[in-house]
């Protein structure tokens, strides 16, 4: 640095003269910038924590099976319409709806062809698919009834929720194919367990053909409560007896979580399972009626569990929030905040 009088001076290089104020005002502003460009380096290289994923809040880990919600979650046909279910799903971030089939109603066997042509298009039209239809007709008319006339008209009513499906493109049926008890009706005489084995194989073998040719998965539900298929080998034998790519497995979480857990069925049930239940189930009450099924993450299943057994049997299908007790009050909010947790569950947050 050259000298000149006390108060300025002359940088090397440089042949004007300049402030000693403003030279340690452009010292420090190269330091700051110095410094700047080794911070932001650093940062580069080690991203900030808040992009690490937060296993409070969300699975770390992104699934691929697609969100669902039967329709039993919405007050149908009481406050809303079909159309109505079908655009808060949509709205609320649900990929898929699971319909109800009954003896009344949009879909029921008054529905004709043009009826159920009317439905996919609605489906369509709002942009959510039909991810399977279910139905509470198996109670009444149990297949493996010992009543021929109530086992008869639940092998009409399920070829008939089979020909629903086909003409709606649906693939999948959910079916019950039978029950030793049905503690909800007094009008069920218990079958014995033999017994209701031979019915119910007899009633399923007798949709096998015509659901072939129709297209549709008749998927095999595990029910608890009924007393028949109450284990994940019972329920591959069974399914497995019929040799046909169109008998399946509708695994449910909640149904079996009295006394085991849902983690441990999957791997069993392997790729048989063709599409799922996701029913919460709280293992801290002695209330065995369909009030232990709770909101999702309000009860005792280990979703992670469940989630990570599902992706080691390349599980890509419907996962379907069933509940029975609409809100009655404000009912989006259960739909709404069942699209908040299965996203969580899916690792969609």
């Amino acid at each position: 640095m050259a000298k000149t009088d006390q108060n300025r001076c002359v940088p090397l290089g440089q042949n004007r003269t300049v402030s000693r104020r403003d030279a340690i005002a452009a010292g420090l502003a190269t330091t700051g910038i110095a410094f700047a460009t080794s911070t932001n380096a650093q940062e580069a290289a080690s991203p900030p924590a808040a992009s690490v994923k937060d296993d409070r809040k969300s699975s770390p880990k992104r699934y691929r099976a697609k969100k669902s919600i039967n329709q039993w979650a919405f007050p149908y046909p009481d406050r809303m319409s079909l159309r109505e279910c079908m655009q808060l799903a949509k709205d609320a971030g649900f990929d898929g709806i699971e319909l109800n089939y009954d003896l009344d109603n949009d879909l029921s066997p008054k529905a004709s062809t043009k009826d159920l042509v009317g439905i996919r298009n609605l489906a369509d039209e709002i942009g959510i698919e039909i991810s399977g239809l279910c139905s509470f007709l198996f109670w009444p008319y149990p297949l493996s009834s010992l009543d021929a006339a109530k086992r008869n008209r639940g092998i009409e009513l399920a070829g008939l929720m089979a020909d629903a499906a086909a003409t709606m493109k649906v693939e999948n049926l959910l079916v019950v194919p039978g029950a030793v008890h049905i503690p909800w009706r007094d009008d069920h005489t218990p079958v014995p367990n033999d017994k209701c084995e031979t019915l119910a194989r007899e009633a399923v073998g007798s949709l096998v053909k015509g659901a072939e040719k129709k297209g549709v998965s008749l998927n095999m539900e595990n029910i608890f409560f009924n007393g028949f298929l109450m284990t994940p080998m019972e329920m591959n034998d069974f399914v497995d007896g019929f040799g046909s790519e169109n008998v399946q497995v509708h695994f449910d979480t909640g149904n079996i979580s009295m006394f085991q857990h849902a983690e441990h069925w999957v791997p069993i049930l392997g790729r048989r399972t063709k599409n799922i239940h996701f029913k919460e189930f709280t293992k801290k009450g002695t209330d065995y009626s369909l009030e232990t099924f709770r909101p999702l993450l309000d009860g005792t299943t280990n979703w992670p569990a469940v989630m990570e057994e599902l992706e080691k049997i390349d599980y890509e299908g419907y996962v379907t929030f069933e509940y029975f007790h609409p809100y009655p009050h404000y009912p989006e909010a259960l739909i709404y905040q069942t699209s908040d947790s299965l996203d969580r569950i899916l690792g969609r947050i």
